[in-house]
């Protein structure tokens, strides 16, 4: 089961509605349980390369079904390079959270602009206001 594009519109929204309230800009992406973009907004102001981060952190969270900073935590404990994946789009950098319908993960969130673990908390408070 994946995200339908009208939840991922809902959530892209809802991330683009926090971030305002808070005063910062943000680059957000959707994706389905594959990790394929499904919705995306980039703010007026946000870097450029936030871009890229958000959809890479929402890819790398959907496609390992865990937070995108489990995946640094590992490479830290095991000593393993991230180059381990064979996947240059995966990445380690907090801010990508899976998202689970029934218990099963049918997309995840990506947001970048800010700090990992604020960039991580709007993505968390964006789903749980849903």
């Amino acid at each position: 089961m994946d995200i339908s594009f009208s939840h991922a519109q809902t959530l892209l929204n809802k991330s683009l509605e926090l971030a305002t309230a808070k005063g910062v800009v943000i680059a957000a992406a959707i994706v389905d349980a594959h990790g394929e973009l499904v919705s995306f907004a980039r703010m007026d102001g946000v870097a450029f390369h936030a871009a890229v981060l958000a959809q890479n952190k929402a890819y790398t969270s959907a496609r390992d079904r865990q937070p995108s900073a489990n995946l640094a935590q590992w490479a830290q404990e095991t000593g393993k390079d991230m180059g381990y994946w064979s996947d240059a789009r995966f990445t380690g950098i907090g801010g990508g959270v899976p998202i689970y319908v029934d218990g099963q993960v049918v997309g995840a969130i990506g947001i970048s602009g800010m700090s990992e673990q604020d960039d991580a908390a709007l993505g968390q408070a964006a789903i749980d206001a849903l």
